[in-house]
């Protein structure tokens, strides 16, 4: 993009937690913290330095399904960001004491996710929504399935992970297309692929869990099953989403925290996987009104899918998603992310004019039958963690959404 300054590079591989077996689990993040203590000629202190000279800053982040390393920095770093994130997934030193080091730097993550209450409901309802399976679990892993990593085992699964037959190179901002490929292929072009098995099938299995603790609020996730990420209705799900609780004038912000002052915080939102997702409410309040707002959660999903959304929600809500999308594209990070995600997903970035598009071309009809899709199983993952009183809103809910 001509005139800009600076530029983001983006190295996302289709991989992450998903890939995992239960005794493995948690080993991706892992490594990712690993490969920044080391890689090709550079310690620790090295990677950052470098970046950080070039007016730049790098992170990485570990998830279900993909794992992607970023570094934004000034126009002109391009040859070194490329050399670095190649360093990092395909040289990393991952040495011994390293390890041991990083797992009880991770004990401690583990821990602090645990203690956060806002955080640690969200892993209970992944847990009911996906038991059993890689989903099901924390991406951070336990202690115990870290136990067994140490340097042999850790630069096997990187083998794996990391495999460039999977990955892939994006860039947005101050870049030049001629340098963009002649480093791609001097950087990634020689890596060995090594093939892994892709993951199984997710199947949404649904549950209520319940934890208490003597906190002041209570926290309340509750989760419906949704749609794959290359579902042709997923535009139709957004604009869903948002009517129902993307911002301030949306229905449970209105209904629950304006109208009834039962909530002060509330927020609905839909991850989808690869072949599956979930539809999700956040809700923070008192716990003795939990149940009540369950019910006004519940009421409202079936609400806005029997009825529809009305003219004025549904434009609303296109002009909010599309003014995020244009205001994307403004960002070279976020340009570089989503077209890294797009092409793993996709095979190929998709045009922010054709998202536009699509989004636009919804109709209240198509609402409705994205809602029908998302309750047509009965099924529900609730989690619930506050004081004892506010347990039962996970039950509340799953009965009034099933009526």
């Amino acid at each position: 993009m001509p005139g800009l300054r600076t530029l983001a590079l983006t190295v996302a591989v289709k991989g992450g937690a998903r890939w995992e077996s239960e005794s493995r689990s948690g080993w991706s993040h892992l490594l990712e913290h690993l490969v920044f203590k080391g890689a090709g000629e550079m310690g620790a202190r090295d990677i950052v330095e470098r970046i950080e000279a070039e007016g730049g800053s790098i992170n990485a982040a570990t998830g279900y399904e993909r794992t992607s390393f970023e570094i934004r920095a000034l126009d002109g770093s391009l040859p070194l960001a490329m050399q670095i994130v190649s360093d990092l997934v395909f040289r990393p030193t991952l040495d011994a004491a390293e390890i041991e080091r990083e797992k009880d730097v991770v004990a401690q993550e583990i821990a602090e996710a645990f203690d956060t209450p806002d955080d640690h409901v969200f892993e209970m309802a992944q847990t009911q929504a996906f038991a059993g399976q890689p989903l099901g679990r924390p991406i951070l892993g336990s202690i115990a399935s870290l136990k067994p990593a140490d340097r042999a085992t850790m630069g096997d699964w990187r083998a794996r992970l990391y495999s460039p037959d999977r990955m892939v190179v994006a860039v947005s901002g101050a870049v030049d297309e001629t340098e963009l490929l002649a480093l791609a292929e001097r950087w990634f072009g020689s890596a060995v692929a090594a093939p892994a098995d892709a993951p199984e099938p997710a199947t949404f299995i649904g549950g209520t869990a319940a934890l208490t603790r003597k906190i002041e609020q209570a926290n309340l996730v509750f989760q419906l099953p949704s749609l794959a990420a290359g579902d042709p209705a997923i535009p139709a799900l957004r604009l869903f989403t948002e009517i129902l609780g993307g911002g301030m004038a949306s229905r449970l912000f209105q209904s629950a925290r304006e109208e009834r002052g039962l909530a002060y915080a509330i927020d609905a939102y839909q991850e989808p996987y690869d072949d599956g997702g979930v539809l999700g409410i956040y809700a923070g309040a008192a716990a003795d009104r939990s149940v009540e707002l369950a019910q006004v959660c519940a009421d409202e999903v079936r609400d806005l899918t029997l009825k529809g959304p009305t003219d004025a929600e549904l434009s609303r809500a296109k002009a909010v998603l599309k003014g995020s999308l244009w205001m994307s594209d403004e960002s070279p990070a976020s340009r570089a992310g989503r077209i890294a995600a797009q092409t793993l997903m996709f095979g190929a970035p998709v045009p922010s004019d054709d998202t536009a598009a699509r989004m636009e071309a919804a109709t209240a009809a198509d609402l409705k039958a994205v809602g029908e899709r998302v309750l047509a199983s009965g099924k529900a993952s609730t989690a619930v963690l506050g004081p004892k009183a506010a347990a039962p809103a996970g039950r509340a809910f799953v009965e009034r959404v099933s009526q």
